[in-house]
């Protein structure tokens, strides 16, 4: 006689066919179907975790790959799953992504996902069984954080983001940002990003040095940032300048969706608060300043719309360096080339090296196409209304 389990795992590796497989399930005893399915989830997320995925990253794709429905059933199987867990044994970048995605899960949480979205019973089976197809497709990725169950170690040894003033640092810089964000005028929104990135860059070096002088044993890092579609390949390359520009280094991997981005962690917090900032901007300049759409216009603005997002990364890259190099100028002269200088040396051949051991062999990608020259022209003007150097200073 086969088992609900043995139904379950035969439809998935396709041994039988799906529909009589479902119809089995459906008319099967509920108690025993949420339990086999429940069991094989939980089995299938601990498989998972020991193969490099994270909360945050393993509900992205599978948002990617399914519908909200599956992303919600998974969001709720996470939190069960991680219930079993003593806080002791949970690395605090990983409870920060279960905070971060909201999680709630009732004991029984596949009974009350069927009842809070009003389904069928041969819904709630189908969504269960389609979110375990995705699972099972996932391939492994590079291992960045302790899975759960390992001895989590104190974050504050790895990050100046927590520490001295980092937390505080960081919500100042997501309120001018958001200020940039909101405004419909270039010159507010220029000085508000020039100020959150004066703050970020100061911050960044104070805490080299401070570290440096206190014999600290602070160690790079690394987080996958999402890439989402469309214009995949050109927010990626908006999100190699941002990361260049704060001495963090990135590797996108298109095929899943993400980036990877090393850096220390103060400077990769950086990262992400300025690439989501910009991307904001860059859209709302878009919006303003591209071609009427359309059936016949449709060709002409998916061009506009990719050689405006390549001239904005290519500008706000050029940008980027210059105020980098200025900052740290006026930085060394301040503390001077001795201090200042060979500790960034040091940090950056950390951050490399930390690279080299993830991603042994990186390629190169090829570089976008521009289709546009309007769009082109318009998304460097963007660019340069989204300066980043601070009011009246070079």
């Amino acid at each position: 006689m086969t088992t609900v389990r043995e139904t379950i795992s035969a439809a998935l590796a396709g041994v039988v066919r799906y529909e009589p497989a479902l119809d089995a399930l459906t008319v099967a005893p509920a108690t025993e179907v949420d339990a086999a399915i429940i069991e094989i989830l939980h089995d299938a997320l601990a498989t998972l975790w020991r193969r490099g995925w994270q909360p945050v990253e393993l509900h992205r794709v599978v948002g990617r790959r399914g519908h909200a429905k599956h992303a919600h059933l998974l969001k709720d199987a996470i939190a069960a799953y991680m219930a079993g867990f003593a806080p002791a044994a949970v690395d605090e970048r990983w409870q920060a992504q279960l905070d971060e995605l909201r999680a709630y899960a009732p004991q029984d949480y596949l009974r009350e996902f069927g009842r809070s979205g009003r389904l069928e019973r041969v819904e709630v089976v189908d969504t269960a069984l389609t979110l375990l197809a995705i699972l099972s497709e996932l391939p492994p990725i590079e291992l960045l954080v302790p899975p759960p169950g390992t001895a989590r170690r104190s974050r504050a040894r790895a990050s100046g983001a927590v520490h001295r003033g980092g937390t505080r640092l960081l919500d100042r810089v997501r309120g001018l940002l958001a200020k940039a964000e909101s405004t419909d005028y270039p010159a507010e929104a220029e000085a508000y990003t020039a100020k959150a990135q004066e703050l970020i860059t100061r911050y960044s070096l104070d805490e080299a040095l401070l570290e440096a002088r206190a014999g600290d044993a602070v160690v790079p890092l690394a987080r996958r940032i999402g890439v989402d579609h469309p214009y995949e390949a050109e927010k990626a390359a908006l999100l190699d300048a941002v990361a260049a520009a704060n001495r963090c280094y990135a590797v996108w991997s298109p095929e899943l969706g993400f980036a990877t981005v090393f850096g220390f962690d103060a400077d990769i917090d950086a990262v992400e608060v300025l690439h989501t900032s910009l991307l904001v901007q860059a859209h709302h300049a878009m919006a303003r300043s591209e071609p009427p759409g359309g059936k016949a216009g449709r060709a002409r603005l998916r061009a506009y719309r990719q050689s405006f997002l390549v001239a904005f990364a290519v500008r706000i890259g050029e940008r980027f360096a210059a105020a980098a190099g200025a900052t740290l100028a006026e930085a060394v002269r301040g503390v001077g080339t001795a201090d200042l200088l060979p500790v960034l040396a040091s940090r950056d051949e950390q951050v490399r090296e930390s690279l080299r051991k993830v991603f042994p062999r990186t390629t190169r990608g090829r570089g976008t196409r521009v289709d546009s020259v309007e769009g082109w022209e318009s998304g460097r003007a963007a660019a340069d209304r989204a300066a980043l150097h601070a009011p009246g200073r070079r």
